[in-house]
């Protein structure tokens, strides 16, 4: 309560009663990192976000991705619905979505649909899904599928030694180019799972990461020479490829860096323990403090600015929270608390029945199920201390 001339005002103790009642029943954040009415609001979100998920789930247990029910997409929103005080891992819904995923397990420890070719990404997904059960039980299928994941990246037991642009890398599967969106989900999905930083399978996949930044200074590919924006693109492999296509520096074309593939990087090398003084590591915040905006994905071209939204989001989210920092001071000076931004910008775009869809269907974003699990997964991590 608040004390005014040595007297408690009436006003401050409905609003300390009222918040106090409001955390009882879990609908706001008890974090003093975010503003208590952001925190309300993204706490009423998620409610209406979780119960059209529950709401959507299949007889068999899954969630729809292609006209069918699908482990990945399931694996994402169990682990959406498992970390909520209302829901949780005895919920039906999660204990139901779980059993399905689990017909998935392989006796190579990964948990993938065989023949899909997209072994890594539905492994790691599937990781990030069980960890958040919390239940010694699963340790087992924890470890084999961390195991299964390692095995997955390219390294010299492949015949791709340090100087291959292959070489830490992690595709969808054995027979896949690597690339950085599935690099960083392996290495989310490891260190979600309690896997040491001073595994090697991170140290080799810096080797991949560094080679995605365009910065000529520590990146040894041509297609990244006198560069020194920052930014990431989406994999060194033949030559380079961004998805955001390039752009003109200098009278030149350059691989454009872009949002989702920049905060992928960056909390990439978090993870990795990479210092924060590494050259590397000041450029990515440098590029994030020039592009910071929680409207599109930033530095994709104008027509494009909306693609993979809701994965940018997400990814958003995790680096932020792996930077440590509750503010980012963009190039203009002005400081940005992330939490309650990114919250007011999730908040904006929820439709009527509780779920998110984004209009620009590209990397799959027009399935509710999938982008609605992005979203409440990036609030979840905004309203974390």
């Amino acid at each position: 309560m608040v004390r005014i001339h040595g007297q408690t005002t009436k006003r401050s103790c409905v609003v300390a009663f009222t918040c106090a009642l409001l955390l009882d029943a879990g609908l706001i954040a008890a974090n003093p990192l975010i503003e208590v009415d952001v925190a309300r609001r993204a706490r009423v979100s998620v409610e209406r976000a979780l119960n059209y998920l529950s709401a959507s789930q299949r007889p068999d247990g899954g969630w729809e991705a292609f006209g069918e029910s699908h482990p990945a997409i399931t694996a994402l929103v169990i682990k959406s619905l498992a970390q909520d005080n209302r829901y949780g891992p005895q919920h039906p819904s999660v204990r139901r979505g779980l059993e399905y995923l689990l017909r998935f397990v392989q006796p190579d420890g990964g948990i993938y649909v065989k023949d899909q070719g997209m072994r890594n990404y539905h492994t790691s997904v599937a990781l990030m899904a069980l960890s958040a059960m919390k239940d010694r039980k699963y340790a087992k299928k924890i470890e084999n599928a961390q195991r299964f994941l390692i095995t997955l990246q390219w390294d010299d037991g492949e015949g791709h030694e340090t100087s291959s642009t292959w070489y830490g890398g992690q595709g969808y599967g054995r027979q896949k180019r690597p690339d950085l969106s599935n690099t960083q989900l392996m290495l989310e999905a490891l260190h979600q799972s309690g896997l040491s930083s001073d595994d090697p399978v991170y140290k080799k996949a810096m080797t991949f990461v560094k080679r995605c930044q365009m910065l000529g200074e520590t990146n040894d590919q041509p297609f990244a020479a006198g560069s020194d924006d920052g930014g990431f693109v989406y994999t060194p492999v033949n030559g380079g490829e961004s998805k955001a296509g390039t752009q003109t520096v200098d009278g030149k074309p350059q691989l454009r860096s872009y949002g989702s593939m920049t905060y992928a990087g960056f909390k990439s090398m978090l993870y990795a323990q990479v210092s924060r003084d590494d050259p590397r590591v000041r450029a990515a915040i440098k590029w994030i403090r020039k592009h910071y905006t929680l409207q599109h994905n930033p530095n994709m071209p104008g027509a494009k600015s909306n693609e993979g939204l809701y994965y940018y989001y997400h990814v958003f989210s995790r680096a932020m929270r792996a930077w440590g920092e509750e503010t980012i001071t963009d190039a203009l000076g002005a400081p940005h608390a992330w939490r309650s931004e990114l919250c007011e910008a999730v908040i904006s775009r929820q439709r009527e029945d509780g779920s998110w869809l984004n209009t620009e269907d590209r990397w799959y974003e027009g399935n509710p199920h999938l982008v609605t699990a992005y979203a409440v997964l990036a609030i979840q991590t905004a309203l974390l201390e």
